[in-house]
């Protein structure tokens, strides 16, 4: 029943900004905790950001805080992860994922997830 959909990603120069969209259907998107994650080549995937299923509350990671902001809207069942000041070292693939048990912060054990989006930070 849940699908996910991400989409947003692309080429942007050292500095510049993106959003990503995750499109989340089944279900009103308040119904789930959505995190965002990211995988660079050669490595696991890791955790980004998250906002829990009401919005009160969400979590960053050290290395994009103050850069990047998870937000959502609830008439689009859309969440997004605005990114801001992107360097090179965010050069990944970028996944969101849902989970309706756990509340935000929580990255142990998502329900569903999409098939991520291509984030390249180049010159």
């Amino acid at each position: 029943q849940l699908q996910l959909e991400e989409s947003g990603g692309g080429l942007v120069q050292p500095g510049g900004s993106l959003r990503l969209s995750c499109l989340v259907s089944g279900k009103p998107v308040d119904y789930w905790n959505v995190g965002w994650f990211r995988q660079f080549p050669g490595k696991e995937r890791e955790p980004v950001s998250c906002i829990s299923s009401d919005g009160g509350s969400t979590h960053y990671i050290d290395s994009v805080k103050g850069r990047f902001t998870i937000s959502k809207d609830r008439s689009k069942n859309t969440v997004y992860l605005h990114m801001n000041s992107l360097s090179v070292e965010d050069t990944a693939v970028y996944f969101c994922a849902a989970d309706s048990l756990h509340r935000c912060p929580y990255y142990n054990e998502m329900e569903g997830w999409g098939k991520g989006t291509l984030v390249t930070v180049s010159s």
